[in-house]
């Protein structure tokens, strides 16, 4: 078992509110992708608003930005999820329901495991990544880092996975 798990944040500007006809098949679609996650091998946790089964509530960088957090337990584990499974579908139509972003909208970096991160932790890694580019700190899935003492042989993973 490891001693670091991988945590993300991804992050996406609605196009319009979660109410407008324009949204119904993205809302609709909350529910199977986390259910697909809760299910995925290596899933370790995701953030949810309280009493509900996910994050649509919290805003932490405005009113039309929406967060997806989560760990996995390592970063092929996050890959098969959003790559190699149904998830990718949602993914590819993202530009219906979502503004292109000009900067870095996702982060990832290793945390111990048996902690899970907090939104004010996650934007910090978001805004890292943004000011200082990729590095052990915040990274990318293309360029990507080992866990903490890990061996430096394998310091950058290749997004050609």
């Amino acid at each position: 078992m490891s001693l670091h798990h991988l945590a993300q944040i991804n992050t996406g500007i609605l196009k319009a509110p979660l109410d407008d006809p324009s949204m119904a098949e993205f809302v609709a679609l909350l529910d199977p992708v986390n259910a697909l996650a809760d299910s995925s091998p290596g899933f370790v946790w995701r953030y949810t608003d309280e009493g509900s089964n996910d994050a649509t509530a919290a805003r932490p960088f405005g009113d039309d930005v929406l967060v997806n957090l989560s760990v996995w337990q390592d970063r092929e584990s996050l890959w098969n999820f959003t790559y190699r499974s149904d998830h990718l579908d949602a993914l590819r139509r993202r530009r219906e329901w979502f503004t292109r972003l000009s900067g870095m909208h996702a982060a990832l970096w290793w945390l111990p495991a048996g902690r899970v991160p907090t939104l004010q932790e996650a934007r910090s890694r978001l805004e890292m990544l943004r000011s200082r580019g990729p590095s052990p700190e915040a990274f990318t899935f293309s360029e990507s880092f080992p866990p903490p003492g890990a061996h430096e042989s394998t310091a950058s993973v290749s997004a050609r996975d």
